[in-house]
């Protein structure tokens, strides 16, 4: 049998989660997040990157047990045997991206992205960004909705929607990718090393503003942003055997 570890249970919202959280913590118990050897988190992927950032700074890794929609990140939800699951879980590693993002007013905001920073127009107007990868200048004007760079741990989520690659978990690339570009038309975006440095900037910024997000953190308005990887920040997630993100990713270019 499976020693038990110090578990620290949180949860969103939801009623499922909510209702999840009361069956574990009476047949588990429950220590503050500091304390655990283990964080499980229960909710859907938003509310695992949420708790992927909030608990960062800690030495635990998370297990996600999916009471949300769409689960990429999230292991099946099961009140049953979970310390023999957690015991023999495998652990992925995954880095984020840091988000400069420089406002048409000259204000600083700065985030961090598990999974994308993404800019979109923020009115009717197309947007117009130029885009820079290590001080060198790729394309003068990209005409489109948008632009992201994603990790491979989010390569299946907004990337994968806007016509991006899947990358597997193990590379050091990063996803470059347009959404719904005008023009040039028909560009399919890039495949960048992690060490890049990429800056947007966006022309024409009072007749068509764009916004920029990093997993939640919004900014409005911006000028430039430049992105990052965050090779000093390590996010350690828990997945059942067999069910990590490596084979999700293969299973995703096969659904």
């Amino acid at each position: 049998m499976a020693a038990q570890k110090q578990l620290s249970f949180v949860a969103s919202q939801a009623p499922n989660a909510q209702v999840a959280l009361s069956e574990l913590v009476a047949e588990y118990g429950n220590v503050p997040v500091e304390d655990a050897e283990i964080i499980v988190a229960l909710g859907g992927d938003g509310f695992m990157l949420e708790t992927l950032h909030g608990t960062q700074h800690l030495p635990a890794p998370v297990y996600g047990m999916n009471r949300g929609t769409v689960g990429f990140l999230m292991n099946s939800f099961s009140t049953e045997n979970l310390a023999n699951r957690l015991d023999a879980s495998e652990e992925e590693i995954i880095h984020p991206l840091h988000m400069k993002a420089v406002c048409v007013d000259g204000t600083i905001h700065n985030g961090l992205a598990i999974n994308e920073v993404s800019l979109l127009r923020a009115g009717p107007q197309a947007a117009k960004l130029s885009i820079h990868v290590d001080g060198r200048t790729r394309m003068d004007e990209l005409v489109c909705d948008g632009a992201l760079l994603s990790t491979p741990a989010g390569s299946t989520a907004y990337n994968y929607s806007a016509h991006g690659p899947i990358i597997p978990i193990g590379s050091d690339v990063l996803a470059l990718t347009a959404v719904a570009a005008f023009r040039p038309r028909r560009w399919r975006g890039a495949l960048l090393p992690t060490s890049a440095r990429v800056r947007f900037e966006v022309e024409d910024s009072a007749k068509r503003p764009v916004n920029a997000d990093a997993d939640g953190v919004s900014v409005k308005n911006v000028a430039s942003v430049d992105v990052w990887s965050a090779p000093e920040i390590e996010h350690r997630i828990l997945f059942d055997p067999g069910h990590g993100l490596e084979e999700r990713l293969i299973r995703e270019q096969f659904a």
